[in-house]
């Protein structure tokens, strides 16, 4: 695909928030190959990521069946978070997401932190990914070394990605739908054993909710500690509405999406954390390490071990396949607004940021090879410095929605076809419950440093985009058509 230079269509800003695609190309200049399968199990896929398999025992331990409630206020604040953000993509459909309405609703350095901070927290992801995928196949396939297995689903992901839009939109499809059945069959398997019915025996009753030290064994502060554990497995979610803009009605898309987030939310995250806690004792060392496989085991299902893995391995595959895609179009954003090299900006003959592709294809590449060679120092550093980046988007798309929504409301009000429920009061709401989660990292043991480091990560972003906004002019357009 490099053989030839990109095409060069570096992209006029995406600030005219039109409707949707004309002739195959998106607003920004991409190619609108999504279908509307694509977006519909990117927009379910999204929320099931592989930290919700792998990470769910940390949570349950830490806070007991009161897990339930640390991951229903999580959901919570991710349900009113997407809906301003879907208020905001629905107007002005971009593939700069967040970052785009942060630039114009806040200032130039508010878009350059917040989606160089984004592109760095999904560069890191790629090599978690990657490194979590090979340690599953080398596990099936002890002849192969690990880092090969890395290499291997590096370069077969990043080829799909740099094809077309649709081959990772199809990709997605598959590695989500994965995802969506195995969940969905647990769920129903779990239920049936809860009731009594085959697979299980006799009825479970409430024992595992309420009689081992009771529903909060570690008391109601436990919530929050769960929710520390839990709150970047959501992470994910806004992928659709970057995604959105390379179909041929993102608006239609964003709307869906965002309609259809609580549903999704409350099957996939409480539906299953509730059959877990409900079946099996919540201290018990086997759910501790594989909460999943656990409940399998305790209910005869043969292999569970290894359907587990193949699950696990398709989720960290989406998560992986996923990651490059939004690393990539937080890139090609940047760089249409001259907050990235403009090369970033180009696009190759099937449409694509081949560019921005590689860029941050080249970061996960190294952040991979510290995975290996510096686990416990530069991969843990990047590791934590990332740590807290969901916190940080979702704070920024909180103040961009406040300024957004009033300038939308004076210029262009037919675009409000999603709106935030009860603006202002809610949205006030929403921040202040995330600066109480920010504000309880700095005072939880172990999310201190993880903060720290994200803070530090987020302060020296904050001073280069200020120092390069003193450095040129400011362009901008108006919010909305016709506006400057």
């Amino acid at each position: 695909m490099g053989a030839h230079p990109p095409t060069t269509k570096v992209v006029p800003t995406a600030d005219d928030p039109g409707s949707g695609a004309t002739g195959g190309q998106s607003q920004d200049g991409l190619q609108a190959g999504l279908k509307n399968r694509h977006l519909s199990m990117i927009a379910i896929g999204g929320v099931i990521g592989a930290g919700l398999f792998v990470g769910s025992g940390a949570g349950i331990a830490a806070a007991g069946p009161g897990i339930l409630l640390s991951y229903a206020l999580t959901g919570l604040l991710v349900v009113l978070v997407m809906r301003m953000l879907g208020e905001m993509a629905a107007a002005s459909p971009t593939s700069g997401s967040f970052s785009a309405y942060a630039d114009r609703a806040l200032g130039r350095w508010a878009g350059f932190t917040i989606g160089w901070l984004y592109w760095f927290f999904w560069s890191v992801v790629l090599a978690v990914e990657a490194t979590a995928a090979a340690a599953i196949l080398t596990g099936w396939v002890p002849a192969v070394p690990q880092w090969a297995w890395a290499l291997l689903v590096m370069i077969v992901l990043t080829g799909t990605n740099l094809v077309s839009v649709g081959s990772f939109g199809e990709f997605e499809f598959w590695f989500a739908g994965i995802k969506v059945v195995a969940i969905v069959v647990f769920i129903v398997v779990g239920a049936l054993a809860i009731f009594g019915l085959p697979p299980g025996g006799a009825p479970v009753g409430t024992e595992n909710l309420t009689g081992h030290g009771g529903f909060l064994p570690h008391g109601p502060g436990a919530i929050l500690s769960g929710m520390l554990l839990v709150v970047f497995s959501f992470m994910g979610s806004e992928i659709v509405t970057l995604a959105a803009s390379e179909s041929p009605n993102p608006v239609q898309a964003v709307r869906k999406a965002v309609n259809s987030v609580i549903w999704r939310i409350a099957l996939f995250y409480l539906g299953s954390i509730a059959v877990i806690v409900t079946l099996l004792p919540w201290d018990s060392k086997a759910v501790a390490k594989s909460p999943y496989v656990a409940v399998l085991t305790s209910l005869d299902i043969p292999y569970a071990g290894t359907v587990m893995d193949v699950v696990v391995l398709t989720a960290v595959l989406s998560c992986l396949n996923s990651g490059l895609y939004t690393a990539s179009r937080m890139a090609f954003s940047l760089g249409q607004r001259g907050d990235a090299p403009k090369s970033f900006a180009t696009v190759n003959k099937g449409g694509v940021p081949a560019v921005a592709i590689w860029a941050s294809v080249a970061f996960g590449f190294i952040a991979t090879i510290f995975s290996y060679t510096s686990k416990d120092t530069i991969f843990e550093f990047l590791l934590n410095s990332s740590g807290a980046v969901a916190l940080f988007v979702w704070l920024v798309i909180c103040f961009s929605q406040l300024r957004m929504r009033r300038t939308i409301e004076r210029e262009t009000p037919e675009r409000l076809t999603v709106r935030m429920w009860l603006y202002p009061w809610l949205t006030y709401a929403t921040i202040g419950l995330i600066l109480f989660v920010i504000g309880y990292m700095f005072y939880d043991p172990d999310g201190r440093k993880q903060m720290v480091l994200s803070v530090v990560a987020a302060v020296v972003v904050l001073a280069v985009g200020l120092l390069l906004d003193r450095r040129r002019p400011r362009e901008r357009d108006a919010v909305g058509a016709g506006g400057a």
